[in-house]
């Protein structure tokens, strides 16, 4: 979950998406610093530890009304704050960063400018990219490094053996004795610290599959055998630091890049898609857990199970794209924050959160527009909300005679369309356009 913080006026913020339990936020894989760096304001001279960066991301936010997208993917940021903190004496913010205007169809005396940086920008994004490849190059001589060394020495966390000379010695006999294997030692990194880590679980009497915790030692070899859970979760990514294939892409997971792999064994000759399927979307409900792989399946439940209709409300208030977007993300963020979206009331879980909105009957009752048609709703609650790519105009066809309801995003739209970059306006851009 990305943090959220208090702001001046009481409220909330979240400054990252969230991400749905089902479908957790990869963490950005990065080593521990070697030093410490401090994190520099882009914009005065505020300064925090690399432990405190959200309170910096606040700060930029509510001081500068500056937001840096996708930060999680940035691999070094203290280096990029630095950078941008330069380029920013040297030039005005609106030089580099897209510009959203608060209230932008009412008074212009009302009307305040947000300032969105994002690898749309060439610059930012090969930024990123020679950070993520420095990053790389620091990962793969200390792999070398640990694959070269004669002075490894450690007992094996099952039997107590002793080994030295190469760390590879102990993986094999740990998947060879014990059947359990942490991978083939060549694609293993900060093997040390990754051994530590397991260690330190079997201590504290946590299963390593499901991390569940355990009476007594006995117990828990017991239940490891019994339950085949003397192996690691692929899924926690806590351990995704340790294996070099996840920094060879700038904001790739090992699964994206192995399904790369796999795609390249296909004949490129071959160009007959017509056996081709997507992948199943899995949206998630606004109100409830609850997955359908498909966009029908997912209104249908909203509506029989919550008597929650979008399409209704999309038809009724007649809302244009964005405005759709900035209603299911504030939705989004008022169930997160277990405050009822219709009144506006705050419960201390979303368990409550729900029964008031079902009992008080605001299911179908939103607050004033002004409300919740804000930029920072522009902005997805949780990163991987599957409702947003699916959204749509009320009406298509009165494009073109209402084109000035349409808020402008960034300065230059082609531009942005033509780059083909991922960013959080980018992909709103393409679905719109």
């Amino acid at each position: 979950m990305a943090a959220t913080e208090r702001s001046k006026d009481g409220k909330d913020s979240i400054l990252e998406p969230l991400c749905f339990p089902e479908q957790p936020v990869h963490s950005s894989s990065a080593p521990a610093l070697t030093s410490v760096e401090l994190l520099v304001c882009l914009l005065c001279s505020e300064s925090v530890p690399p432990l405190q960066k959200d309170n910096l991301l606040k700060h930029l936010l509510l001081e500068h009304r500056l937001v840096i997208a996708d930060v999680k993917l940035i691999a070094d940021l203290p280096k990029y704050m630095l950078y941008w903190k330069g380029r920013f004496l040297e030039q005005p913010v609106t030089d580099f960063c897209s510009v959203i205007k608060t209230n932008s169809t009412g008074p212009a005396e009302k009307q305040e400018d947000y300032f969105l940086l994002c690898d749309v920008l060439p610059e930012d994004r090969l930024l990123r990219e020679k950070l993520q490849q420095k990053r790389l190059e620091e990962v793969l001589e200390q792999q070398q490094k640990e694959r070269d060394e004669g002075s490894f020495h450690r007992l094996c966390m099952f039997c107590s053996e002793e080994f030295t000379g190469n760390r590879s010695s102990l993986l094999n006999h740990m998947a060879r004795e014990h059947s359990f294997s942490i991978g083939l030692p060549d694609n293993i990194v900060y093997c040390n610290e990754f051994l530590d880590t397991l260690e330190n679980k079997l201590d504290n009497l946590q299963c390593l599959y499901c991390e569940k915790t355990f009476r007594d030692k006995t117990t828990l070899k017991d239940h490891m055998r019994k339950k085949s859970h003397r192996r690691i979760n692929a899924n926690n990514h806590e351990y995704d630091r340790f294996y070099v294939i996840n920094y060879l892409e700038l904001g790739k997971t090992w699964e994206e890049v192995q399904s790369e792999d796999d795609r390249e064994l296909v004949d490129d000759e071959d160009d007959d898609w017509s056996d081709w399927q997507a992948h199943p979307v899995s949206a998630v409900c606004l109100f409830c857990d609850h997955q359908s792989e498909t966009m029908d399946q997912i209104y249908t439940h909203m509506k029989e199970a919550h008597g929650f209709d979008l399409h209704n409300l999309k038809t009724e208030l007649n809302l244009k794209f964005f405005q759709q977007v900035k209603l299911v993300n504030f939705i989004r963020r008022q169930i997160h924050q277990s405050r009822c979206y219709g009144c506006q009331e705050k419960f201390e879980s979303r368990a409550e959160v729900l029964r008031h909105i079902v009992a008080e009957g605001h299911v179908m009752k939103l607050p004033e527009m002004s409300t919740w048609d804000q930029p920072q709703y522009y902005f997805p609650t949780y990163e991987n909300d599957a409702l947003l790519c699916t959204l749509s105009d009320s009406d298509e066809s009165d494009e073109t005679h209402h084109s000035e309801d349409i808020p402008v995003i960034a300065e230059d739209i082609s531009n942005l369309r033509a780059l083909q970059q991922t960013s959080v306006l980018n992909q709103l851009l393409k679905k719109r356009h």
